[in-house]
């Protein structure tokens, strides 16, 4: 997973300097009815705790995560607990600014990354970090989103509702209670500490009753592979070594070549994948989810979120979703105090049980242009599921996008060049290109919004054994947009602050103020998918196809909620390895598009011409 890029030295050194106390009303302004700044941050209580968690490390060790905790002194019950885990508190940092935590010399944390400790602490609750195992102070191994993932969390939640073991140390033998809490847990993270509390809601276990995930994932499998197709994530070994303690990565031979045995890279589909799909196990979720993904996000792609909502949705999970134009950013750096407010309100009515009216809200809140937000009951909206075909013209390589129905025996063609993205493919959307092909409508003559995900119906042969399609929808028409693609991906971090919530010395509560970085573009990628035309049968096994024979193949494009503008055309793009989103295979084959038995489903609210 791709770590949060690191602040200059100089901001850095400014950081350490900020050594100034925070008024706890800074930032977003308390709501009425809501939880108030009344308790004290620099008497808090600063402690850790070591969780067993029922599981063992391949010498037979028992694994202990480490829970560091922060709470208010005044309070010695009832108090609701928002956790974060993460394997990445030691060594790639959490936040636009990549903060760790630290500790004093007698090995008592002082800095809790982000601010959920210097907003919340004051406002009646624990924030309690947890060191997946194998990482920081936890002993145990990275498994990648499985049972050793999943269990460092689950385990806490269950000490902090009386049903597991905690030590006062990492290897000591006395015991520790959480007598100070309500056992109201909520889960927050963003990437993989997002995906730990997806996974984790996933086990049903009693006392989480919230969980906020961000940019997070729904599915290993989704973050590595794209129907077949090998994505440019690399190897999940490799993420594991990257966050793995030395002596995990000492102890852990034997988990990280049942990783790799697990992850096949000819896309196949595997009982290992399919222990780590969490989307598929949302029967047991008895959480809310309040949901935030960029939808240009090209790390964790959109699909996890959209797979993962519907799948809420059909068990009827209490949920909310904000879509930023960002690709893997937190919403504290695009939209900040709405951000905390909102964020609050939802844990006050979900840990405090205060009736705030949060859950009856918008359900979704989606960025049009840079800043510009606006508000819809559901999401996705009532849109109307259109089934658009694909027709040729008399240039081969650009056809037309709508209701009109091919002619008999119509195709269209394109080479597989791996050099070429869907940048390069979308600019010049009117002039042929061996390397793809566009449908595109008309000119629109009012709006057209797609909520939702599309699903594209691929009718091809290849001209070798094998094969990839990338299919990608296009606003076609110049616009302002978050420049995703750049270092800040959609943000732009200044050199000023602002403070939400208390702090001290050790954590100031101060953070460097972003705001958005754009682009001026004529033509916008809105929703993204890719195959491998070898698993047209089966995810779980990879088929050698025969040069010229035409294989159907249905597959899902990454939802969205977007609005085509009057002047603007819907375009749909179908081309070969798409360069920086999947990984070229071996051939450079000819793909044929037989277009009589190729269709694109797409959720539109208004129609095409």
């Amino acid at each position: 997973m791709k770590v949060t890029r690191l602040s200059t030295l100089l901001t850095v050194l400014i950081a350490g300097l900020a050594m100034v106390l925070v008024p706890a009303s800074a930032g977003a302004a308390p709501h009425d009815g809501g939880s108030q700044p009344t308790y004290s941050y620099a008497n808090a209580i600063r402690e850790t705790a070591w969780v067993d968690t029922g599981l063992k490390d391949p010498s037979g060790k028992a694994v202990r995560v480490a829970a560091d905790i922060i709470r208010p002194s005044e309070l010695t019950s009832g108090v609701p607990v928002i956790m974060d885990a993460s394997p990445y508190y030691a060594c790639c940092g959490r936040g636009n600014e990549s903060q760790l935590k630290t500790y004093d010399s007698a090995g008592r944390p002082v800095q809790f990354p982000l601010y959920y400790d210097n907003y919340f602490v004051p406002r009646g609750y624990a924030i309690v970090l947890v060191d997946l195992a194998g990482t920081n102070r936890s002993n145990g191994c990275v498994d990648i989103g499985g049972p050793s993932d999943i269990g460092s969390a689950k385990a806490v939640v269950d000490w902090l509702n009386g049903r597991a073991t905690g030590y006062t140390t990492a290897t000591g033998s006395t015991t520790v209670k959480a007598t100070w809490t309500s056992g109201n847990v909520g889960m927050i993270g963003k990437s993989w500490d997002g995906t730990i509390a997806n996974g984790v809601a996933a086990t049903g276990v009693a006392g989480l009753k919230t969980i906020v995930p961000i940019s997070a994932i729904s599915s290993w499998y989704d973050y590595y592979r794209a129907n077949g197709a090998d994505l440019t994530a690399g190897q999940p070994s490799g993420l594991s070594t990257l966050v793995e303690t030395s002596a995990a990565q000492n102890g852990c031979r034997s988990v990280q070549s049942a990783i790799d045995a697990g992850s096949p890279t000819n896309g196949n589909y595997t009982s290992w994948w399919d222990q780590r799909n969490y989307y598929a196990q949302a029967a047991n979720v008895h959480a809310s989810v309040f949901v935030a993904h960029g939808m240009e996000d090209d790390n964790v792609k959109p699909i996890n979120f959209g797979q993962w909502w519907d799948a809420l949705a059909a068990h009827g999970v209490e949920r909310k979703i904000w879509l930023s134009q960002t690709s893997h950013v937190d919403p504290f750096d695009y939209r900040r105090a709405a951000w905390v407010d909102t964020l609050h309100q939802w844990f006050d009515h979900y840990l405090m049980g205060v009736d705030n009216g949060i859950q009856n809200g918008p359900q979704l809140s989606v960025e049009r242009t840079p800043d510009n937000w606006v508000d819809a009951a559901s999401y996705p909206e009532v849109a109307t599921a259109t089934s658009l075909k694909l027709s040729a013209t008399t240039t081969n390589g650009l056809g037309k996008l709508g209701s009109t129905a091919p002619k008999a025996g119509a195709v269209e063609s394109f080479t597989d060049n791996p050099s070429l993205s869907e940048t390069n493919w979308a600019s010049s959307p009117d002039t042929a290109n061996s390397a793809r092909v566009v449908f595109s409508s008309g000119t629109l003559s009012s709006p057209v919004t797609v909520s939702g995900g599309s699903t594209i119906t691929v009718t091809a042969s290849s001209s070798a054994s094998s094969g990839q399609v990338s299919a990608v929808l296009v606003d076609l028409g110049p616009e302002t947009v978050r420049n995703f693609q750049g270092d800040g991906e959609g943000i732009t971090t200044l050199s000023t602050k602002s403070c939400f919530g208390s702090g001290t010395s050790g954590d100031t509560g101060c953070f460097l103020d972003t705001k958005a970085d754009t682009i001026d573009v004529n033509a916008q990628v809105i929703a993204r998918g890719w195959a491998d035309l070898g698993h047209y049968a089966s995810l779980t096994s990879k088929a050698t196809l025969t040069p010229g024979k035409s294989y159907t193949m249905t597959f899902k494009l990454a939802p969205t909620d977007h609005q085509v503008a009057a002047g603007h055309r819907l375009a749909l793009i179908v081309g070969g390895t798409d360069n920086g989103w999947i990984t070229a295979g071996s051939a450079k084959p000819k793909i044929t598009l037989d277009l009589t038995r190729t269709s694109v489903q797409v959720p539109l609210i208004g129609s095409l011409p």
